[in-house]
């Protein structure tokens, strides 16, 4: 045989942004040999991709599947999108290196309960992952939140300096085991008390391990702008790329902002390297925020550890039945989690749209009732913005999704149909591609992805997994940002 795998006549769309073509691609070795196999070729395995899309696997630059990978590393929710890779350690939450001193702090809770975080060292969750033998690839940041857990005795204080001494020899340990870089979560009461001099001398690592720096924003509400400055001065200090997590425009009183937002985040790109991600949704989801409680849009409680029956009602609703006011009814459901129908469908077209924008879910896998971006981020983009809303061309959307991602992260040999870069392919059909997750049925695989290869190997055909697992750990990469 030729070939392991021909997929014959398909649409290749190569991530790159530029036109897509008719070709029939060859994979050998779990690599991609060609994009131009002859009629005559033959393979162990062939696909007919007449009428169909292949594009390389989307890569999730935004997740919070840090413990999922290992717990449940079938990991449907995303195969079942098309997504071969996915980064861990967002928000300044991961799960490793974690040493905990009773209950997870929120958000770190979100990842799981106490038992979730056995990995007092970056190194033990890299050999994890690679023991679980994930579905998917995975690639990690470390999270301030959790250094700041491991080296103070509270957290709502900002580190003295043989604090940040600590937390600077454990964050240049994880760079050296493969650790992409540095995530903050500056908006979490976790974080909130940490000083921009603090990040920066954690930041200080990064330069040295071709390492970056990705940020929850201090707020993403009214003073989003300072907040972007702050993001964009410890990047300058660290000389290291930004990456802006989730960016939007968060509370009815910031709607319409994001034009301001975007040309901000435009002039600091002229003159250091800086991005972006956006989940393709107007609701967020995450704990449930005391400081996010307002009557101006709808909050639906998602869970609530003293009172579980509660998940699914809004909090008005919740507040009614116990006649009570918005706050003191969120206290009472503490700790607790939440989607906030918070933001604005022009301002999310606006900044899903924009070129420095690359796309992430921001799925929680650990919550009873998840938010659909956990199982339809990506075909949303695919069907609901490219294709019926016209945002932008279906080659566009594969580039945000995949060589703009891998480019920005650093991961090097995928993101692409090149010959010699690894066969993490997705196959749709760009007809029927779409979200079939909603609010109400989260848990739902999407429509018109027909095959997913991760490493060569199908791992997703019409509809199911075929039960193999070929993801693996990616430590990062030299990053080069040019022409991103």
């Amino acid at each position: 045989m030729d070939y392991d795998l021909l997929i014959r006549d398909a649409r290749l769309i190569d991530g790159g942004g530029g036109p897509s073509r008719n070709g029939t691609l060859g994979v050998r070795g779990g690599l991609i040999a060609t994009l131009d196999a002859p009629p005559a070729a033959r393979a162990v395995c062939e696909v007919d991709g007449r009428g169909l899309a292949l594009a390389p696997g989307f890569i999730d630059v935004h997740t919070h599947d840090d413990t999922q990978v290992i717990r449940a590393p079938q990991m449907l929710p995303k195969l079942s999108q098309g997504v071969t890779t996915v980064i861990v350690g967002n928000c300044g939450i991961s799960a490793s290196p974690v040493r905990l001193k009773g209950d997870p702090p929120d958000p770190m809770n979100l990842l799981g309960d106490a038992e979730a975080f056995r990995y007092p060292r970056f190194a033990d969750y890299r050999a994890a992952v690679d023991a679980a033998q994930p579905a998917v690839n995975v690639a990690a940041l470390v999270g301030h939140t959790a250094l700041r857990n491991n080296h103070l005795d509270r957290l709502d204080r900002t580190a003295d300096g043989a604090e940040i001494a600590a937390m600077r020899a454990e964050l240049r340990d994880a760079l050296e085991h493969g650790a992409l870089g540095l995530s903050s979560g500056l908006a979490y009461a976790s974080a909130l008390a940490a000083g921009t001099d603090e990040v920066k001398a954690l930041a200080l690592e990064l330069h040295a391990h071709g390492a970056l720096y990705a940020t929850h924003l201090r707020t993403e509400f009214d003073g989003i702008v300072g907040a972007l400055d702050e993001a964009f001065a410890i990047g300058r200090h660290a000389r290291a790329p930004v990456v802006v997590s989730h960016l939007k425009c968060a509370g009815a009183g910031n709607w319409g902002r994001s034009g301001e937002v975007l040309a901000h985040l435009e002039r600091a790109a002229a003159r250091q390297h800086v991005g972006c991600d956006c989940y393709p949704y107007a609701a967020s989801s995450s704990t449930l925020d005391l400081k996010q409680v307002t009557a101006d849009f709808t909050i639906v409680v998602t869970w609530s550890t003293p009172h579980p029956e509660m998940a699914g009602r809004t909090l008005a609703e919740i507040a009614g039945l116990w006649s009570m006011d918005l706050l003191s009814t969120a206290r009472r459901l503490q700790p607790a989690g939440a989607v906030y129908h918070g933001m604005d469908e022009k301002d999310v077209r606006r900044i899903l749209a924009h070129p420095l924008t690359m796309v992430g879910s921001d799925g929680l896998p650990e919550d009873p009732l998840p938010h659909p971006r956990l199982w339809g981020a990506f075909p949303r983009v695919l069907g609901h913005y490219s294709r019926d809303a016209g945002l932008f061309p279906l080659e566009t959307a594969v580039h945000k999704m995949t060589g703009l991602s891998a480019q920005r992260f650093g991961l090097r040999g995928r993101g692409l149909l090149r010959e010699g870069h690894r066969a993490d392919l997705t196959l749709f059909d760009p007809a029927t591609v779409r979200d079939v997750a909603s609010f109400e049925r989260p848990a739902q695989p999407a429509a018109g992805i027909l095959g997913v290869w991760v490493n060569g190997v199908a791992s997703y055909r019409n509809g199911a997994a075929t039960g193999e697992r070929a993801g693996r750990f990616l430590p990062r990469e030299a990053l080069s940002w040019e022409n991103a």
